[in-house]
């Protein structure tokens, strides 16, 4: 297994950060990592990505976090994101770019997590060669609809992002999830953008812990 897949294994969850602006994206990582939560996605949806990511790339190895891109939906997103330090590349959906983005990661030595929500999407996100899928949004159907995807597609590492928050991380773990993805609703924009960092490793920890619970 990939040293970043045993690493979600491990942390059962990633941190997504999707704001308008990022007051310091080393501040941010070092705060998402003291909260317990070693791998933070940042997305192209934030203006000047790459700058980002190089920042929180370049903090990241003495925290032992990896750091990823998010909303990557053409090769030459991904190409830009590879260069500026991302170890992972996610995307929303199956874009018609798909399968660049899978070759473009997998030839930097990062994984790559593509989106998806039916089963044919699902398969398709196999068949192009993700590591792991992301299942989105995943607050339409609940955990229950996240175990039924099991069904057809066992021993599939499947990440369920989108209205998973404290109450139901353990839920969805509970569903047979690879590892959850802690959102807005953990990381609020408000707080990235003030630089509020002590509330941010408050929730972050806080989120770890209810994953925690016999349910999971």
């Amino acid at each position: 297994m990939h040293r970043l897949l045993a690493r979600l294994c491990a942390d059962r969850a990633l941190a997504v950060v999707r704001a308008p602006v990022i007051a310091d994206a080393a501040a941010l990582c070092r705060a998402v990592s003291a909260g317990g939560i070693g791998l933070l996605e940042l997305t192209f949806t934030t203006p000047d990505l790459a700058t980002h990511l190089a920042r929180a790339a370049a903090v990241a190895g003495e925290l032992d976090a990896c750091v990823g891109a998010g909303t990557v939906l053409t090769a030459d997103d991904a190409r830009r994101a590879l260069d500026a330090g991302a170890q992972f590349l996610v995307t929303p959906a199956i874009t018609p770019d798909a399968g660049a983005i899978v070759r473009a990661g997998h030839d930097a030595g990062a994984v790559v997590f593509l989106g998806a929500l039916t089963p044919s999407e699902v398969h398709a996100a196999l068949a192009a060669g993700a590591d792991a899928v992301k299942i989105f949004p995943a607050g339409i159907g609940g955990p229950r609809y996240l175990a039924d995807l099991l069904g057809p597609f066992p021993g599939t590492r499947l990440l369920p992002s989108g209205g998973v928050g404290t109450e139901t991380g353990a839920a969805f773990l509970a569903a047979g999830a690879f590892a959850v993805c802690a959102g807005s609703s953990v990381l609020a924009p408000a707080d990235v953008v003030a630089g509020d960092w002590s509330r941010i490793t408050t929730n972050v920890r806080a989120f770890r812990t209810a994953l925690q619970s016999p349910t999971a």
